[in-house]
């Protein structure tokens, strides 16, 4: 399980002795003891007999921490220069005081830490946010019709649902919004609109920041530059980020009802993105069957 230290980040260590200690070792032991990156621990103060650590990550492993005192105290007296005594003590407010904690009591920490973090991503899971974008949402031009939608068939399926306001057509703002929402955080995040070949579009290049990795398959093919196609395509996307699953739909009502029972499907069967993306542009793609790319409209299918 990994443990949020939000702001509690300093560890005390005192009484200790110092003499011409070089406090990059000192950081770098605490670091291998906590089985963190070097870089991500720092001495922050050392004077009057104590050495102050800040640890600038975000999480720490459960393991990794519970009953650490006796390493890194350890570790610490192996550092040129740090003489620690029977007196040394470690302090720290928050998540880090787990490390202080007495080692016959670690495997019962570990396994209450192991349930609650069950359960925390259980709740987190079922937690989700929908955000619709465009202007022409935003202007009232026309009605939000896919957030309502989803709301309900998201709630009957034990979701606990947030809808944004409208999110305009800017790659920086649609990323923030997003990575808000990973960091708050929320199980599942929709996105409605935004994905199309004009240079309006920009939700895709947002979730293209937060996971490069994303599955980003095309629904429809243009070639570049051909009337208001500043893009070469229609695609839709799918993408994770921290606990979340981020998944942008078109923003056409009747175009997100047709793909709602295959995300249905994969938020109960816990599909990969991939495999989720790929169906969800199977779906919109056989609504486009008929269309013709190169004239802008639907051929007739044949008798």
């Amino acid at each position: 399980m990994e443990y949020r230290l939000l702001n509690k980040t300093e560890i005390w260590v005192g009484p200790v002795g110092l003499s011409d200690v070089n406090l990059g070792r000192c950081a770098s032991a605490v670091a291998r003891t906590l089985s963190l990156p070097e870089e991500t621990v720092s001495v922050t103060d050392a004077q009057q007999g104590h050495l102050v650590f800040d640890v600038m990550s975000p999480t720490v492993g459960a393991e990794n921490i519970i009953a650490r005192k006796e390493a890194m105290l350890a570790a610490l007296s192996e550092v040129p220069g740090v003489s620690i005594t029977p007196a040394t003590d470690i302090h720290s407010d928050g998540i880090l005081g787990l490390i202080n904690v007495a080692p016959a009591e670690r495997a019962d920490i570990l396994r209450k830490s192991q349930a609650m973090g069950r359960e925390i991503a259980d709740r987190i899971s079922k937690r989700a946010m929908i955000f619709p974008t465009g202007k022409e949402v935003i202007n009232q031009l026309i009605e939000d019709t896919n957030s309502p939608f989803l709301k309900n068939q998201l709630e009957s399926l034990g979701f606990d649902v947030v809808t944004s306001v409208p999110l305009p057509d800017d790659v920086a703002k649609i990323f923030q919004s997003i990575r808000a929402a990973v960091d708050d955080p929320f199980g599942l995040i929709i996105t409605t609109g935004g994905v199309g070949a004009e240079g309006k579009d920009q939700t895709l290049e947002a979730l293209e920041k937060l996971d490069p990795t994303a599955s980003l398959p095309y629904v429809l093919k243009f070639k570049k530059g051909t009337g208001r196609h500043d893009k070469d395509g229609v695609r839709i996307g799918v993408g994770t980020a921290g606990s979340s699953l981020i998944v942008c739909l078109p923003g056409p009502n009747d175009e997100v009802q047709l793909m709602w029972p295959v995300l249905r499907k994969a938020l109960v069967e816990k599909w990969e993105k991939d495999a989720l993306a790929d169906h969800l542009r199977g779906v919109l793609s056989e609504k486009f069957s008929h269309f013709n790319p190169h004239h802008g409209h639907y051929n007739h299918p044949p008798s």
